[in-house]
């Protein structure tokens, strides 16, 4: 069906402008949730994020396998909403088994991109409408250390992967979502 993107800051309202873009396709809506409450603060942002969602959507806990939860709820669902690519991306990088244990960071890095090409040609092929929620880490400054500078780039290659691969790409800002790819397309 079509690969949708949402891109934002902090609290910008992407989640929010994503689940209403959801709920109004009419369709099922698989939730696929990829953070894991790793501390009590997670664990009430999760909470939040669950009473928030409409009581009939299915929530499927992901942190690391997106292309298989596509896969397998694509055609038990009209729309999966994935939220969010970016913690996603944490999950990756910060898993010191992957791509194997005790790897550079250079191949770390690597096999994230690969598994977001991997993402977005599954997500854009989809007979699912798949909506994806990232943040939009490149606005800030530059991360004072190795680790953060790393997540701020992968995340933004991944983000540019993911919006090549999508129909529509949104920036939220203040809670106002503007659609950005059709905008490029009529300058040229």
């Amino acid at each position: 069906m079509a690969l949708v993107l949402v891109l934002g800051g902090a609290r910008s309202g992407k989640s929010s402008f994503a689940e209403k873009l959801a709920a109004s396709n009419g369709s099922r809506v698989v939730y696929v949730a990829t953070a894991a409450a790793g501390d009590d603060e997670m664990a009430r942002r999760i909470a939040n994020h669950r009473r928030r969602r409409p009581a009939g959507w299915l929530t499927v806990e992901e942190t690391h396998r997106l292309e298989r939860v596509i896969r397998e709820y694509e055609r038990k669902a009209g729309v999966l909403l994935i939220d969010c690519v970016t913690m996603w991306v944490t999950n990756l990088l910060l898993d010191e088994n992957l791509p194997a244990s005790g790897g550079a960071v250079e191949d770390k890095e690597s096999f994230i991109l690969e598994q977001a090409r991997q993402l977005g040609g599954t997500a854009a092929a989809s007979p699912a409408r798949v909506i994806m929620v990232a943040n939009e880490v490149g606005l800030g400054l530059v991360p004072d250390n190795a680790l953060g500078r790393s997540f701020r780039d992968v995340a933004g290659r991944v983000n540019q992967i993911l919006a090549r691969e999508a129909e529509e790409v949104y920036l939220v800002v203040a809670g106002l979502p503007v659609e950005i790819k059709s905008l490029v397309f009529k300058r040229r």
